[in-house]
């Protein structure tokens, strides 16, 4: 229950929606038993039961019927017996009417109740995905992460409102039959209530197994998305490797386990309704066959026509009964979405800033890595870094893969955490600045073009978008990207369709350059940014990358020579230790490590 109740409290201010509901439910409540109550006078006035025997007035509010029996005996004695059957059936179609009424704004509010907490439910869980640190990401899967978004938030709101709906008005409306039931006869209630707790243990056994059922779906749904987006997103190589069947049956393969876990659950839902229903029905058998063997034998204090009432309104007991036990069904499979929900809410960010972080208003010094280590768990990616990036100077980053480049780089803007060692900017650690100040000085171009399903105006844009299209044109022309914009259907409006899946690889690459050219930024963060494009696109690409460089901080990740021999220091990598560091020219001369790899690209190129 812990569970739900954490759940629930994404319903605050729940007393704003669960007052007016419980008002208006409860005289739902009340109009709905009234209308099967008004049984027994109607059939006493369509047959005339009891005669002319005079009825007095009962002393007490609470007996009902007697209540009824003795206005409906003052009316036919008043004004005749067609003019108690009129008032008898104005009454019963007001009180039909008034709790229809109750009861549709009794479900409106508890929509706008479920529409709210899947709205405060769904912000908090993104709210928090985007608060965690990049390393999060690298080891959980895309679709699991969107399931719990979509698809197990969904499942919390209609379960866990639908249940909180069921326990406030099923209840409800089980008492105020009950009270009814008692008033027409207490001994015939008492045994007929044997019912309710026989119902709710055998339906309580049936779903016992629904909640590890539920949570085995949940997440047989998240590796299906899972599945369903790495097919989406890696199409062309899919294609390419003739690789189309083995991932239709892997796609299959999980569709049909997780189909099989919801036909296990549905059956076991379904299960909970027949047999609370034949519960009821032979229990309404067995008290007919009691009940009426006194009404005939004249060994009841009942009448024929409150017999009759009693059955009906017995035969209706059972459905807030099956409601109730249904519920529980219901409420296995929302807190197991909900637990994977809290799971996510619960997953804190690892990177944080310091109560006492500064806000870094400039970039005036230099950047310095200071015995800067790095692990991925045991693995030691970065072993004792010492390095400074002086302002207004490029350092590029060179060596074999896998030696630690892009995990330095990633330590700049705290997209990781240093494990060893500090990092400073300014002399200030960039632990103690405030991680949306630092990052507003930083621009990023990676060799991967990440871009957004928007228009080329909103791209650009990105990291600034109250920028005029003046300034967004400059940033395009500076980034050789002015030119191929203009020729696009729409310009600067154009959509570039699903990470910019509409351009070229140059063009998407520019369109990032000139994003980083609006931002304008200190430092810069170069990830080789020409390393998968052609000649061509390089050269515009590489003109661009110098044009964005001017005058700024850069740290460039380099494999091609010709953006090696522009940098004014270059720092050799390997296996997550500095081997060498030097100019272009100092590094040749020492013929080191970086020798051989010029040599090697030199060779490549011939």
């Amino acid at each position: 229950m812990h569970t739900y109740f954490r759940l629930l409290s994404f319903a605050k201010p729940i007393e704003k929606y669960a007052i007016p509901y419980l008002i208006m439910t409860l005289l739902a409540v009340v109009f709905n038993t009234l209308n099967l109550a008004l049984l027994a006078p109607l059939l006493n006035t369509l047959f005339k039961e009891g005669g002319n025997v005079a009825v007095e007035k009962p002393t007490s509010l609470t007996d009902i019927m007697g209540q009824f029996d003795y206005y409906t005996y003052s009316i036919h004695h008043e004004f005749g017996s067609f003019r108690a059957l009129q008032v008898v059936c104005l009454v019963i179609v007001l009180s039909v009417f008034l709790s229809n009424f109750f009861r549709y704004f009794s479900q409106r509010v508890m929509e706008n109740l479920r529409i709210h907490t899947l709205l405060n439910l769904r912000k908090r869980v993104f709210d928090n995905v985007m608060d965690l640190q990049v390393e999060y990401f690298n080891n959980q899967r895309k679709g699991n992460i969107i399931s719990k978004i979509s698809s197990d938030v969904q499942v919390v709101q209609f379960s866990v409102t639908s249940t909180l709906q069921v326990l406030f008005k099923e209840p409800l409306q089980l008492l105020a039959y009950l009270f009814i039931l008692f008033a027409i006869s207490m001994k015939l209630t008492l045994f007929a209530m044997l019912v309710i707790p026989v119902s709710g243990f055998i339906i309580s056994r049936i779903v016992k197994r629904l909640k590890e059922q539920a949570t085995d779906a949940q997440q047989r749904y998240g590796m299906m998305i899972s599945l369903l987006d790495e097919a989406l997103s890696g199409i062309k190589i899919i294609k390419a490797f003739n690789a189309t069947s083995r991932i239709k049956e892997k796609f299959h393969s999980e569709n049909v386990a997780y189909s099989n876990l919801g036909r296990k659950m549905a059956y076991r839902q379904q299960l909970a309704s027949p047999v609370s229903e034949t519960l009821g029905v032979t229990m309404v058998a067995i008290i007919v066959l009691y009940g009426g063997s006194l009404v005939m034998t004249n060994q009841s204090e009942l009448s024929a026509a409150e017999f009759i009432t009693y059955i009906a309104i017995f035969s209706q007991i059972m459905r807030p009964a099956k409601a109730i036990t249904e519920s529980f069904s219901t409420i296995h499979s929302g807190i197991a979405a909900g637990e994977r929900v809290l799971q996510l809410i619960d997953e804190k960010p690892t990177i944080n800033d310091d109560t006492e972080a500064v806000i870094l208003e400039r970039f005036t010094k230099n950047i310095q890595l200071q015995g800067v280590g790095f692990h991925y768990g045991d693995k030691a990616i970065l072993k004792d870094i010492n390095l400074t990036v002086p302002k207004g100077k490029t350092v590029a980053l060179v060596g074999p893969s896998g030696g630690g480049k892009s995990t330095l780089m990633d330590l700049i803007p705290r997209f990781l955490e240093v494990t060893e060692g500090v990092i400073t900017i300014d002399d200030i650690p960039i632990r103690k600045i405030n991680t949306h100040s630092l990052r507003s000085h930083i621009g990023i171009v990676n060799q991967e073009s990440i871009l957004f399903n928007d228009s080329i105006r909103n791209n650009i844009a990105f990291g600034k978008p109250d920028a005029s299209i003046e300034d967004i044109i400059h940033a395009a022309k500076i980034a050789n990207a002015h030119e191929f914009v203009t020729k696009t259907p729409n310009g600067y409006d154009t959509n570039m369709g699903d990470r910019g899946v509409k351009l070229s690889g140059g063009q998407k690459q520019r369109i990032c350059i000139a994003r980083a050219v609006l931002q304008n930024p200190s430092i810069l963060l170069l990830d080789e940014a020409t390393s998968a494009l052609d000649t061509a696109s390089e050269k515009l690409v590489q003109e661009a990358l110098n044009n964005l460089m001017q005058n700024r901080t850069s740290l460039v990740i380099a494999h091609r020579l010709s953006t090696i021999q522009n940098a004014d220091w270059i720092v050799v990598l390997d296996e997550g230790k500095i081997v060498e560091e030097g100019t272009h020219a100092e590094l040749l001369f020492k013929e080191g490590l970086y020798a051989r790899l010029i040599d090697m690209q030199q060779f490549a190129q011939s």
